[in-house]
């Protein structure tokens, strides 16, 4: 053996044993940064962050050749690092509201794809179980391009004490469901949530079709599985036609191409991350002219862009309202602090209700 072979060799036993020694190093870190994750209900994939670290690192090598054999290697490690942190997540608790197959259950999975989805019969016990410490986050949608927001989950959020760490968009596609073997011609009926009919109505009036509600589309599709009856047809998830066994017979068939839910992650714990460049308030005005357009032009002022602004009506006081905004920027800056004391000077209630990372599709 040649004199630089075996200079070669011990050089790479030298690494190798240094590099072992750090990659365990890497891991514990990895495993603290699950902790966090999973406190704050944060997902395991954080793709700006990653990008970050592969433009920072690859800097470091001046070879180009060599940069691009580096960056795979950086790629590859955080596949391993995401892959024993979703280990790690596996005990994660979250709720939903509906059944196996729902559109919340999709959601949930798509956001947390190791943890365990635990159903609840409405939005209500899901944040309830967060509350209570059963379940570590839940997972409720708070507004769909359709139908407009959610009212239920909003006014949770305003009176509860759980925190928005998320904000998530999943594209919602209505497929009609039958049974092994039957076509769209044998459809006389189909059965849905109220929401999922309107949004399929030009479909079903054009194919002359009856329409039955349901709770939800999941249970919608079950009863279709279970009951042999290929007149009989659904309409939900291409995961749900799996889930329950059916025939998609016609895909895509919502009026409105543009069908996206966004889902927000709740929990006990305020999170904070450089990848969170959104921030959701939520308040209520005094009973005086002007107040709201004093309390928007408080925001404005300190340069923070609101790109939504909803009002709900408040459950105890008749014809009083408060007002859920989101805005680009952060608060817990020298800015966004003087613009929340303003703020609280105008307002009867300011809750800052949450951070995410805007433009989320799941």
């Amino acid at each position: 053996m040649s004199n630089k072979l075996e200079k070669a060799r011990a050089i790479i036993n030298e690494v190798d044993a240094q590099m072992a020694q750090l990659f365990v190093r890497r891991m514990k870190a990895a495993e603290l940064v699950c902790a966090h994750k999973m406190e704050y209900g944060l997902p395991i994939l954080d793709p700006k962050r990653e990008e970050a670290v592969i433009e920072t690192n690859a800097a470091r090598i001046e070879d180009e050749t060599l940069r691009s054999y580096y960056i795979d290697w950086l790629k590859n490690m955080m596949r391993v690092s995401r892959a024993y942190q979703y280990r790690m997540q596996s005990g994660l608790r979250v709720a939903y509201s509906g059944v196996e197959g729902a559109f919340a259950h999709i959601a949930a999975g798509r956001i947390f794809p190791e943890g365990n989805r635990i159903a609840h019969s409405d939005f209500k016990a899901a944040y309830e179980a967060v509350v209570s410490g059963d379940c570590d986050v839940a997972v409720l949608p708070i507004e769909n391009s359709y139908a407009g927001e959610v009212g239920q989950t909003i006014d949770l959020i305003f009176s509860g004490s759980l925190y928005i760490n998320g904000i998530y968009e999943l594209e919602i596609r209505q497929n009609l469901l039958g049974l092994q073997g039957a076509s769209v011609g044998d459809i006389r009926t189909v059965i849905s949530h109220p929401q999922a009919l309107s949004q399929c109505h030009d479909y079903i009036e054009r194919h002359g079709l009856s329409a039955e509600e349901a709770t939800n589309t999941a249970l919608a599709a079950k009863r279709i599985a279970e009951s042999g009856d290929k007149s009989l047809g659904a309409i939900a998830s291409a995961e749900t036609a799996e889930l329950y066994g059916l025939q998609i017979l016609d895909a895509n068939i919502n009026t409105s191409g543009e069908n996206t839910t966004r889902f927000a992650v709740l929990s006990r714990a305020r999170a904070s991350s450089p990848s969170m460049t959104g921030t959701v308030l939520m308040f209520s005005v005094k009973h005086e002219a002007g107040s709201l357009a004093n309390a928007l032009s408080i925001i404005a002022r300190y340069g923070y862009n609101m790109t939504a602004l909803r009002s709900r009506p408040m459950k105890k006081q008749s014809w009083q309202y408060y007002f859920y905004v989101e805005i680009d920027g952060v608060t817990d800056t020298e800015d966004g602090e003087a613009m929340l004391t303003e703020l609280r000077r105008e307002c009867d209630h300011l809750k800052i209700a949450g951070t995410f990372a805007p433009h989320r599709e799941i």
